[in-house]
């Protein structure tokens, strides 16, 4: 038994990942041991300023030495550590990953939309996928979302949008953003048929969750208006105390699931398959695999 470990420092929150990995019969089976999130929300300064401000520098190295501890503590044999939207817009981004460096001791790699969706996806053929079949990821964040059409195993186009759960709350999105949007799933799944839908993120898990864990892992559009409609009718409070939500995730909800329709409407896509499944889930399968192959 391995233990591995992964950082994913996201617009809304950081989360490390910490996993077992067993070997049975020659394949690799996946034992969450630990999953820690701290919400930072870089997303709501640097998406109104352009940079992270120094008291938020100083909670990213104070989260990045609890994580470094609790990684030694479970005996993680390696780990790998990501950031995404909000670091890789924050003028002062590589100034905070030199930072996190030299004080915490940990190496965070700004990575594209692009490595997002690779990550993501590769790392499904081991479960459910079907590599003849097209693909839609849907990566909706607090700063971005990444859409990634994927066709026959590989990937056929990708694009990351400015249109986060933190730019919609602060107003932040504008019309022909969301023209440039629609235009791209119209041009790019034109030719595509049959096309099905994967969402990321914690906010459609929980919206997952909500309309009761449907056995196929799946909610359809229709779904997602329904609960779109109920969560309207509930207060910023309310969402927390009556419906379980921490308060980070009370408030995005309501446009991460705005982001989700929109999208699925104009893919004329019916329904989206919700695996669960994050970055940080797939940077601990990537990293075994690469570390079980070269040994």
């Amino acid at each position: 038994m391995m233990v591995y470990g992964a950082i994913d420092i996201g617009s809304n929150a950081a989360r490390l990942l910490i996993c077992e990995v067993y070997e049975n019969e020659g394949k690799l089976h996946f034992k969450k041991r630990s999953l820690v999130r701290v919400p930072l929300r870089l997303g709501e300064e640097v998406f109104a300023t352009g940079s992270i401000p120094s008291e938020k520098m100083e909670d990213i190295v104070n989260t990045m030495k609890a994580y470094r501890h609790l990684l030694e503590v479970h005996g993680a044999i390696a780990y790998k550590a990501v950031a995404t939207s909000a670091m890789r817009d924050a003028s002062n981004g590589e100034e905070i990953v030199d930072l996190v460096k030299n004080e915490a001791g940990i190496d965070i790699d700004i990575i594209s939309g692009k490595s997002e969706a690779e990550v993501l996806y590769t790392t499904h053929f081991e479960q459910t996928l079907d590599p003849k079949k097209s693909y839609l990821y849907i990566d909706v964040g607090g700063g971005s979302t990444e859409l990634s059409l994927f066709s026959e195993g590989r990937i056929a186009n990708t694009r990351s949008f400015n249109i986060g759960t933190l730019r919609l709350m602060k107003d932040q999105v504008s019309r022909s953003q969301w023209q440039e949007m629609k235009s791209w799933i119209e041009i790019h799944l034109k030719t595509s048929k049959d096309v099905l839908a994967i969402g990321s993120g914690g906010n459609i898990n929980k919206l997952f969750k909500l309309n009761g864990a449907r056995s196929d892992k799946k909610i359809s559009l229709m779904e997602l208006q329904q609960l779109f409609e109920k969560l309207e009718g509930y207060s910023y409070m309310e969402r927390m105390i009556e419906l379980g939500m921490r308060s980070d995730r009370a408030d995005v909800i309501m446009p991460a699931t705005r982001i989700f329709m929109k999208v699925m409407r104009w893919a004329l896509i019916e329904e989206i398959y919700v695996p669960k499944f994050g970055l940080s889930d797939g940077i601990v399968r990537m990293l075994a695999k690469k570390l079980e192959f070269s040994a």
